[in-house]
């Protein structure tokens, strides 16, 4: 078997907890964001996620509009990429004046900075930005961890359910998906994951961990270590 030499984790419910991100960033995003688009509407940044939402919504919007349509998407939890490029700038708003603050499992930095340590590459995959990715890692009660990774992927590289986008990811590192482990906690994702040629690792936090689905299940990272180099 080929030796793992890179590991992509997945963050919502893997490294973090969904009510992280159900109950701080989400109702954080959607409390704050019609007054940042309002109040930055004219920056370039800003300006080229509002393009964006106008050739996703196929037509002309005016601000207010704009706003309308991403509030809109955040209620159906849509992964659309101006929409995580403008959650993740008014989330730094929030980290930097402390309203926001990282969770992470007590597992998952120890074990990052052991995998490190050990010579395997560390990315990132996740539908939120890489802006807003590496802002999490950033602000994490273990201080910034950021630099354990030597790369960040998201909605820009294509869904999460598409095996093509596992394949461009392993293109992007330049080794064979056999050499990559993805670590997730959602099947859909996983499967895409294995279907592209990757080695996959489910982490369920919670409930039964039962077999016979194809994918290692896991409670924690550092039994996660055990099945990436099984």
């Amino acid at each position: 078997m080929i030796r793992i030499q890179a590991i992509v984790t997945d963050i919502e419910g893997t490294t973090s907890a969904l009510s992280f991100v159900t109950e701080g960033l989400y109702p954080y995003a959607r409390a704050h964001l019609p007054a940042f688009v309002r109040e930055r509407s004219a920056d370039p940044e800003v300006q080229q996620a509002l393009g964006e939402v106008e050739r996703f919504a196929g037509r002309r919007l005016s601000v207010e509009e704009a706003i309308a349509q991403l509030l809109a998407w955040m209620e159906e939890d849509r992964k659309i990429t101006p929409l995580k490029t403008l959650q993740g700038l008014v989330w730094e708003r929030g980290f930097a004046s402390g309203a926001l603050t990282t969770h992470f499992y007590p597992d998952v930095a120890p074990q990052l900075r052991a995998w490190k340590a050990s010579g395997i590459r560390l990315y990132v995959y996740s539908s939120g930005s890489t802006f807003a990715q590496r802002l999490i890692f950033g602000h994490s009660p273990d201080g910034d961890l950021t630099p354990l990774f030597d790369g960040f992927f998201d909605t820009t590289t294509g869904a999460k359910t598409n095996p093509a986008s596992y394949r461009s990811i392993a293109a992007a590192l330049g080794l064979p998906p056999q050499a990559i482990a993805f670590l997730s906690d959602n099947r859909r994702e996983l499967d895409a994951a294995r279907t592209a040629g990757l080695r996959t690792v489910w982490l369920v936090r919670n409930g039964p961990v039962d077999h016979g689905v194809g994918h290692r299940k896991v409670r924690d990272f550092h039994a996660a270590d055990a099945a990436v180099r099984q």
